[in-house]
């Protein structure tokens, strides 16, 4: 049997199809093109699939979906999507059987490893993998290959600081969500799910339930740079300037100190340095921050009044939060808001899932654990601190075009474009030119991957089983559902996870690994730590034995059916009969709906050292001086740039489907029409922004919607170039934001980049 194919998973098959009166079947699944989980109902003739469409009996979504949920097809059959792996030989890309292709790593790698040893070499996780189970499950086994720092991901390119915060009040990264369902009113800062679908919020028809929200009586508020499709349905819109959200919240919950309307209710006794908050924000006037935010004081203390006289709030901040100069300060005080108001942990509030797969917040003793460190190690260069066993990513082109030991020189990419989607892109895409050795787990060859010298393609969705391990970690309804491949894998495939293992064991310069064998061992790792959990439902039992159990499965299937049975509603390997295993999903194709998040989870919840919610954590601490400091800075002396999304777009990653690129040109600069005339812009003219890191000239849109001051650019455009192979995405006008992104603008306590805030200058082009 060639390379890569499968016993159980051949050509023609449907796995999970339901066949229908006619020549045709149907098949279920979750989309996996962004973080709604939206159930999609997909129809096929043979291998052709002849519509895609909202699955109505989906237990989340019920029938919801998004242009990109139907596009599946397209991005399968995409004439430019990789089928074979390449090899880089004299500088042009040829296609080689897998042997070869692994062959090519072993040889290259551990030459590079055994000369300038283990910190030569970096990994980068991108943004796709993380809706990937194969990359979910077995990334960490690629990571461990070469004992490197140089670990890096998308997640520190956005999400860093709202991760960061979490950890260190509540002891892992457990983030609340708004209870959406059930609320009277939502505050949400800096996200735009009219667009987004939601982020760090995992709920199909977003929109659908903020209406809910206004229509049972409720109110939405929006606080946003720009009138955004979400704030344009909001009860209110909050024109902030960007990147002042910390002073916002500071301002916030001063008021609702200094009024005495902070009423924490249950949580004041499992909170620690609960009354340090009245000293620490004293500075944080409504006055003093109105001059910083552009917003008057007496709407900042509205916002907070309203709040407290809710029946019940949520507050939830995301991307123009978390990508801005005081991300962490500023999502550190949305939780902070919340459980002054009373309104975390509570119906209505903000709670936590149960994910069916587990949470490290569910494991071990209930109420108290290690809590989260930061600063382990150190990068080479520019000394930033590791977060989460991470660098930030703007430092990734200073480690490899900085010389001396230690210097990156190979590099390792699985699913991700961060010359597209990282800051100073110019500059890295200069450093990823000089590596010595580059290898990516990709289907395109796109700005980052044109470097590469060896590009190994996983099948495509519509090939791979689905389960959303991060994100119902991160959904207002605890729910699962599993989806078999909806297509078989063709002659060249090869499953995604196998090409990970193959993958490690290459990097180590093994050409003929026992894949079967080292699966088991990641299956065994994990049953071992089921079983040291003196919590959990298989404590104490021989993971050999559980191991039997899950005969006939293999790869991802077998990992997620351990981490069901011995999840939250698991079964535990007979423990509790009746319980949750794979096969229980397996026959649910539309999902189990377990429930909504449940209140009262503090203190069990929590993993910190004390056992209490850590109210004001050391790191934030030390930070807020700083957050002083810039209260007297000259706030109005230069233009700034914010990004935004569109609902056809899903980052770099989504660019070569033309039914969701075309019509009008979407990457273009929004300013406002005072701002326009001042600096001779017109409508469809071009506008030259030049930032501190680079240049761009793009098409300028005159519009009321930002404030004056501001200017936005869409993330993600920008995929032309020598060497890339999106034919669409090439054609299509746009120009890369992360040029104009300076690498040295960081978020101080999380290192993570600014992508909001941006100081630019403009000029007619």
């Amino acid at each position: 049997m060639p390379a890569g194919r499968s016993v159980s998973r051949v050509r023609g098959l449907h796995y999970g199809a339901i066949r229908m009166g006619d020549d045709t079947t149907t098949a279920y699944r979750t989309c996996p093109l962004c973080e709604a989980t939206c159930g999609l109902e997909i129809t096929l003739r043979g291998d052709d699939v002849i519509r895609i469409r909202g699955d109505r009996e989906d237990v989340f979504s019920h029938g919801f979906i998004c242009p990109k949920g139907s596009t599946l097809k397209q991005l399968h059959t995409d004439p430019d999507r990789l089928r074979r792996p390449l090899v880089k030989r004299d500088g042009a890309f040829v296609e080689v059987s897998w042997p070869d292709a692994f062959a090519e790593i072993a040889r290259r790698v551990p030459p590079i490893v055994a000369e300038h040893g283990p910190q030569s070499v970096m990994f980068f996780r991108g943004n796709p993998g993380t809706h990937d189970p194969d990359l979910i499950l077995y990334h960490r086994n690629v990571v461990q290959a070469i004992a490197t720092r140089n670990v890096f991901s998308s997640a520190t390119a956005d999400q860093r600081p709202k991760e960061l915060a979490s950890a260190l009040m509540f002891g892992s990264v457990s983030i609340a969500l708004p209870d959406l369902d059930r609320t009277d009113h939502v505050l949400l800062l800096g996200t735009n799910p009219v667009a987004s679908n939601g982020s760090l919020c995992t709920a199909p028809d977003f929109v659908g339930r903020l209406r809910a929200i206004q229509a049972r009586g409720g109110t939405v508020v929006v606080v946003d740079p720009r009138r955004t499709e979400t704030a344009e349905m909001a009860d209110r819109h909050v024109a902030i300037r960007p990147g002042t959200d910390a002073h916002l919240l500071a301002a916030m919950a001063h008021t609702l100190l200094a009024e005495e309307l902070a009423e924490p209710g249950r949580l004041a006794e499992h909170a620690a340095d609960l009354d340090r908050l009245p000293e620490l924000l004293a500075p944080f006037t409504p006055e003093r921050a109105a001059r910083v935010c552009g917003v008057d004081a007496d709407i900042i203390r509205a916002l907070a009044r309203g709040l407290a006289a809710a029946p019940s709030a949520a507050v939830h901040g995301r991307m123009g939060t978390t990508t801005q100069e005081f991300g962490s300060l500023a999502s550190w005080l949305v939780d902070v808001v919340n459980l002054l108001t009373g309104n975390l942990d509570r119906v209505g509030g903000v709670m936590w899932a149960t994910p069916a797969a587990g949470h490290p917040a569910l494991k071990g003793k209930p109420g108290v654990g290690r809590g989260v460190e930061i600063g382990a190690y150190r990068s080479r260069v520019e000394g930033l601190a590791e977060v989460l066993g991470e660098l930030p990513v703007g430092t990734m082109a200073t480690e490899i075009l900085t010389p001396g030991p230690g210097q990156v020189r190979a590099a390792v990419v699985l699913a991700g474009n961060p010359v597209a989607s990282t800051p100073d892109s110019a500059r890295l895409d200069e450093a990823l030119a000089s590596l010595e050795f580059m290898v990516s787990v990709d289907i395109y060859l796109n700005e980052t991957t044109r470097h590469a010298d060896v590009v190994l393609p996983p099948p495509s969705a519509l090939q791979r089983s689905h389960y959303d391990v991060v994100f119902w970690n991160l959904a207002i309804r605890n729910v699962a559902n599993y989806s078999p491949p909806v297509l078989g894998l063709g002659p060249d495939d090869m499953e995604g996870w196998e090409i990970l293992l193959r993958l490690v064991a290459a990097l180590q310069g093994d050409t003929e690994p026992d894949v079967a064998t080292h699966d088991e061992l990641v299956a065994l790792a994990r049953l071992a730590s089921a079983a040291r959990d003196p919590s959990g439902p298989a404590h104490g039992r021989d993971p050999d034995e559980m191991l039997a159990m899950c005969a006939g499965r293999r790869g991802p299937e077998r990992l997620l059916d351990i981490m069901l049975r011995t999840g939250p509603y698991g079964d535990g390997f007979g423990a509790r009969p009746g319980g949750l295993t794979l096969a229980a999903l397996e026959a649910r194709p539309h999902g189990i709906d377990f429930g909504p998040m449940e209140p009262g989870q503090v203190p069990d919840r929590l993993r910190t050292p004390s056992g209490k919610i850590e109210c004001a954590p050391e790191a934030f601490v030390a930070d807020l001086p700083r957050l002083r400091a810039s209260l007297d800075r000259a706030w109005d002396e230069s233009m700034v740039l914010i990004g935004r999304r569109h609902i056809r777009s899903n980052n770099s990653w989504m660019h070569n489907v033309d039914v969701l690129m075309k019509g009008r040109n979407r990457c273009t600069l929004l300013v406002h029409p005072d701002d326009a005339d001042r600096l001779g812009l017109v409508d469809g003219g071009p506008a030259r922004v030049t930032s501190e890191a680079g240049e761009v000239v793009v098409t300028a849109e005159l519009s009321d919607t930002v404030r004056p001051g501001v200017v936005s650019l869409p993330h993600g455009f920008g995929q032309g170039g020598p060497g890339v192979r999106l034919a669409v995405a090439s054609e299509y006008r746009g120009v890369n934001s992360n040029v104009l992104t300076p690498a040295g603008l960081r978020d101080e306590a999380s290192g993570t980049a600014v992508l909001n805030g941006i100081p630019v200058t403009l000029v007619a082009g």
